[in-house]
């Protein structure tokens, strides 16, 4: 398990204000939780404050915008998902909600999203990352999206991943 932390874009003047404590919470979490039965346990022990302490530091800072969340970051490789797609579709525009939000509902898509067009040689406006065990496998996922879009799909493709980047959010010292 890993913490994602992130510090939201707000302005100076109206961004919470930070002591010594949640800034050494923020850094030794921004890495991710300690892989043990009680993370928050072990990060406060290494802070010398208490269990209570850190988690209800934590939670502020989750109230107030300043994490913006605490969550599972998997290496989809490590767990066997070797085939990871991002499906690009084109839709109609005015259906981009809808269905987005049936495609985001999929169990076996991770994020969904709408995107520009950059016409003419970009026509798909909503993306959706697949993962399988193999091409096959994504492909006939794939197929399943375009079953449940019927004729609203006026074009799709599938872009595989060809190395993991690593996506972190903004990291203080």
């Amino acid at each position: 398990m890993s913490a994602a932390t992130a510090l939201r874009g707000q302005p100076a003047d109206t961004a919470p204000a930070l002591d010594a404590l949640d800034r050494r919470i923020i850094v030794a979490t921004q890495e991710g939780l300690p892989r043990v039965s009680r993370p928050y346990h072990a990060i406060a022990e290494q802070l010398g404050v208490s269990a209570g302490e850190v988690m209800a530091r934590l939670q502020c800072m989750l109230d107030s915008g300043v994490i913006r969340r605490i969550g599972a970051v998997p290496n989809h490789y490590l767990l066997g998902y070797k085939a990871n797609g991002m499906s690009v579709w084109n839709v109609p525009d005015e259906r981009i909600r809808e269905l987005g939000q049936k495609i985001g509902a999929l169990d076996f898509v991770s994020h969904c999203y709408h995107r520009p067009r950059h016409l003419p040689g970009w026509p798909y406006n909503l993306f959706a990352m697949v993962h399988g065990r193999d091409r096959p496998e994504v492909e006939a996922k794939v197929a399943q999206i375009a079953e449940l879009l019927g004729a609203a799909d006026h074009g799709h493709t599938v872009l595989y991943s060809t190395r993991i980047l690593k996506k972190t959010g903004l990291r203080i010292s």
